[in-house]
């Protein structure tokens, strides 16, 4: 099964899309990766998910990448006496530690680190920011607040601080007991949720110890600020534009998406933007106009992936809602300006020999009648490199590590085929050119380019370009041994 597109899909589970035949169906209605949400649903739940992902993966023969997303430090406000409690704007009100039921005057916010971390004039947004207060006056027990924008608050509704960079771990003692669930699993991706600097990265990255790559969120201004070095120790990044907008005025985040994705294509590491792509699609088939200019502006942009949340995990069109995003992405990059657009925020580095190579493989394929791009890797970080070019055509990734070939399902362009072991360069170009027939990416009489490194097997050896007939009988008669 072949995409006819570049841009991968990352597609939500959950209770719209629990069973064999939904997930079988997003796959085959486009969804490139599947996102497990930690903060919803028991580990048996997320387990069956995922064993049904791997039983579609042996079907269809396919690698499909699996992300478990975690819940993050999620701050919240206590319980109210009558369930909620209206505020007016310019009213006092009180947020402190006592576990009290709530009224119109108090409520308990049972975290002391946010209030050793508050100052006067903080802003503090509940329920995504329907409510807002300022703090007036605080303590190590309290924060007096105003009202600015007032409405009914209930149990448990979140809050966000905007203005501070708090305390916080970015892993709770539930997001530890789920990351070790998720490693032992066998997820591919973590993604961390609330991530403020670059030392959150650093201990779920101790943590995870290789068995899966981590993805950071950008969801708070701190991160935002902190981004080129959280970029640095991340594996991939998450535009999380739901409470970005909320502690960021919403006219902001736009460019903000369009920096960070170019930042993260600069450094060759996946970037997803996520969050209300097709938010309306919960509910009705066919979504809004404004949301498919929204998909398509971060195709336009270059972005690795695009994510469905509620769409497809708790809405009553989930299959409609990846072969809308599906439909889309083939749309958008069928346009000529995509490629005016894409070519022209390339940014030249040329810093390695495997930068050189990849660069130049790109250069042939735009020059002379070549059908794909195939890349034996070990690592993936070959294949990363090819897709931040943005090439023309196709790139095949080839490898014997399949973990591997399940985490470049998130990069752009990829299409991911495990190979046997490779010991001479004549074996690889046969492969290549083998995948690239089987797939339908060329024919015999179809030239590819493979790249690889040599010696085989060894990480961070790329340092070999050919330009190669897919005819099995030309290999073996031009090829050196």
């Amino acid at each position: 099964m072949r995409r006819l597109r570049n841009v991968k899909i990352v597609a939500t589970l959950g209770p719209a899309s629990s069973d064999h035949a939904t997930i079988r169906a997003l796959f085959e209605a486009g969804a490139d990766v599947f996102r497990l949400n930690m903060s919803h649903g028991d580990h048996a739940g997320q387990k069956a998910r995922y064993d049904i992902i791997r039983q579609v993966q042996a079907e269809t023969g396919r690698p499909i990448a699996v992300l478990a997303d975690l819940q993050g430090p999620k701050l919240r406000v206590g319980s109210f006496a009558a369930g909620a409690a209206d505020l007016e704007e310019g009213q006092t009100f009180r947020l402190d530690l006592d576990p009290a039921p709530g009224d119109g005057h108090r409520v308990c916010l049972p975290h002391p680190e946010i209030f050793a971390a508050l100052e006067t004039g903080a802003r503090l947004l509940v329920n995504d920011g329907k409510i807002r207060m300022r703090v007036e006056t605080c303590g190590p027990d309290f924060a007096d607040c105003v009202i600015t924008t007032g409405g009914t608050i209930s149990d448990r509704k979140g809050v966000n601080v905007p203005d501070v960079v708090l305390p916080l771990a970015a892993l709770s003692a539930k997001d530890r007991r789920d990351l070790e669930f998720a490693c032992d699993l066998g997820v591919d991706w973590l993604a961390l949720s609330f991530v403020q600097r670059p030392e959150d990265v650093l201990e779920a990255r101790d943590l995870a110890k290789g068995r899966a790559a981590i993805l950071s969120k950008i969801e708070k201004p701190a991160a935002v600020n902190a981004f080129a070095e959280i970029l640095a120790v991340s594996d991939g990044i998450m535009v999380a534009r739901g409470d970005l907008g909320v502690e960021l005025p919403v006219h902001s985040v736009p460019p903000i998406q369009k920096r960070l994705v170019r930042a993260c294509r600069a450094a060759a590491k996946p970037v997803i933007v996520a969050t209300q792509m097709l938010e309306s699609m919960i509910e009705s088939p066919m979504p809004t106009r404004a949301e498919v200019s929204d998909v398509a502006t971060a195709i336009y942009e270059g972005a690795d992936a695009v994510m469905l949340s509620a769409e497809s995990a708790a809405g009553q069109y989930p299959v409609e809602a990846v072969a809308t995003m599906n439909s889309v992405a083939i749309s958008v990059e069928s346009d000529p300006t995509y490629r005016e657009v894409i070519e022209a925020s390339r940014k030249a580095k040329r810093e390695t020999v495997a930068d050189a190579i990849v660069a130049a493989a790109r250069e042939i394929a735009e020059t002379t009648n070549v059908n794909a791009i195939c890349c034996f890797t070990q690592t993936g970080t070959t294949v990363s490199l090819v897709a931040r070019e943005r090439p023309k055509v196709p790139i095949i990734a080839l490898s014997t590590e399949m973990s591997t070939l399940r985490r470049l399902c998130l990069t752009w362009g990829t299409h991911c085929v495990l190979t046997g072991p490779v010991e001479r360069f004549k074996q690889a170009v046969v492969s290549a050119a083998k995948a690239a027939r089987d797939y339908g990416f060329a024919t015999e009489a179809d030239q590819i380019v493979v790249t690889a490194g040599v010696p085989f097997n060894v990480k961070g050896t790329t340092n070999i370009l050919r330009v190669a007939p897919c005819d099995e009988r030309l290999i073996f008669r031009t090829d050196p041994e």
